[in-house]
């Protein structure tokens, strides 16, 4: 009896460690089937996980405030000019000359930067124009009239009347303006109203024609520009005009990554200075030279490969003045830094004759600082003409408080017309000439006619057929 009971244990835990080592086996690979469950299907954390609540980067890419802003303040301009006919003289003489056949209708965009119908636009929107309408994103149309134009830096300023509180862009600072920031281009490309693209800085102060005598610095962006959208408005993503877009570079003719803005520093400077004095008030330093690069800096012997080297300090000017000489290196103007020509072409169009830059420059290696007064351009060069504005002893000799007066002549044309040096030229397209700015803003297409004083007081108007 007691074997009996001694065996019945021994079966018994026999049997409860066997049961044990099972279920110990299928809890194990139970346990390792979860671990490998979780190696192959990780926890994903999204990109814009951010343990700082107060950071909103994902918000800085919603653009409908800065769209809100500024759709309803972008216009659409249409210009139509009547163009110099090509139809033969006998077939007018016979058939008459329909003015409608010689009509040229073009189309652009402007932004409006006043509650009052103050609009800015590109003069390549408006040039030539007999008849400028503008029409509002609420479908409103309006007949504008032109302030004032300035060819060099392509912009100018309409006015429009009404009685209504227009919608309009607060100018922003370009100079803060960031590359890769967020930017919007608002237009009406291919006449469809107030159009919103988006796209980033792509660079600053850039020169699309070092041949030129522009001294152009655009902004670059990405953000699509087409056909029509010239004048229209560049903004950041609070809603502020940064730039007027302006031009694109293109084989096709239409947008592949590419598009170009004037500053809105450079738009305001040239607005102010059109409402104020009818022209732009240029400030000078009065040098001459080029932008550092390698192959420059090997054959001046300098070790700089950055900055910008005078060639040539012109005299009477804010420079000359000042102390720079040729061969000095402008490092840095105001705190602006100058890599290329278009850095201090850029700064300097943004400022005034008689204000004062702080210029950083090198001489022979040693780092140096000078204050330099900004002066007016005195002279220019008109087709062939070197104009120079008139002495206070001229003003006095001709009796006159206006007119350019020829230094230099090299057009055959008007030698042959009885024109010489010593001449005053005072008018052209029936305009007033006040200085050399009035003669730099006449486009040669536009030149009809000019008015001249001789130095025996006799005038003389010659007309270009």
């Amino acid at each position: 009896m007691k074997m009996k009971s001694t065996l019945k244990n021994i079966l018994i835990s026999t049997l409860s460690a066997v049961v044990a080592i099972v279920v110990y086996d299928y809890s194990s690979r139970d346990e390792n089937k979860i671990v490998e469950n979780e190696i192959l299907q990780p926890n994903l954390i999204p990109t814009t996980y951010s343990f700082n609540n107060s950071k909103v980067a994902a918000e800085m890419t919603d653009f409908t405030i800065a769209a809100e802003k500024t759709v309803n303040a972008v216009v659409h301009v249409k210009n139509t000019s009547i163009q110099k006919s090509n139809i033969p003289w006998w077939y007018r003489n016979f058939y008459g000359d329909d003015e409608e056949m010689n009509k040229r209708i073009g189309t652009g965009s402007g932004v409006i930067i006043s509650p009052d119908g103050l609009i800015i636009t590109n003069y390549h929107v408006i040039e030539d124009a007999s008849e400028i309408e503008i029409t509002s994103n609420k479908n409103k149309t309006y007949q504008a009239e032109i302030i004032g134009s300035d060819p060099n830096t392509d912009l100018a300023v309409l006015k429009i009347k009404t009685d209504e509180i227009l919608p309009f862009i607060p100018f922003g600072d370009s100079d803060n303006s960031k590359i890769g920031e967020w930017v919007l281009a608002v237009g009406n490309p291919f006449n469809l109203n107030s159009t919103v693209t988006a796209g980033i800085i792509s660079a600053k102060s850039r020169d699309l024609n070092d041949r030129d005598s522009k001294n152009q610095s655009f902004i670059q962006t990405d953000a699509a520009v087409n056909m029509g959208n010239s004048g229209g408005a560049l903004v950041n993503t609070q809603g502020e005009l940064i730039g007027i877009n302006t031009a694109i570079t293109s084989l096709t003719g239409g947008f592949v990554g590419y598009s170009f803005a004037v500053p809105s520093n450079i738009v305001r400077k040239v607005f102010e200075d059109l409402i104020e004095y009818g022209n732009v008030q240029k400030g000078l330093l009065g040098v001459s030279g080029s932008a550092l690069n390698a192959d420059i800096a090997e054959k001046f012997e300098v070790d700089d490969t950055q900055g910008f080297l005078i060639g040539e300090v012109i005299e009477g000017m804010g420079a000359e003045e000042a102390g720079l000489k040729d061969g000095d290196i402008i490092k840095v103007v105001d705190n602006v830094k100058i890599n290329t020509f278009s850095d201090l072409s850029g700064y300097l169009s943004t400022k005034r004759p008689g204000e004062k830059v702080d210029v950083n420059f090198t001489r022979d290696g040693v780092n140096q600082n000078i204050l330099v007064t900004l002066k007016k351009k005195n002279i220019t060069n008109f087709i062939g003409m070197s104009l120079k504005n008139l002495s206070q002893k001229d003003k006095e000799y001709f009796e006159l408080d206006s007119g350019v007066i020829i230094e230099g002549l090299n057009n055959q044309r008007l030698y042959r017309y009885g024109v010489d040096e010593g001449y005053v030229l005072l008018e052209i397209n029936n305009k007033k000439i006040n200085d050399i700015s009035d003669v730099d803003a006449v486009t040669l297409n536009s030149l009809s006619s000019m008015l001249f004083l001789k130095p025996n007081g006799e005038r003389e108007r010659i007309v270009f057929e």
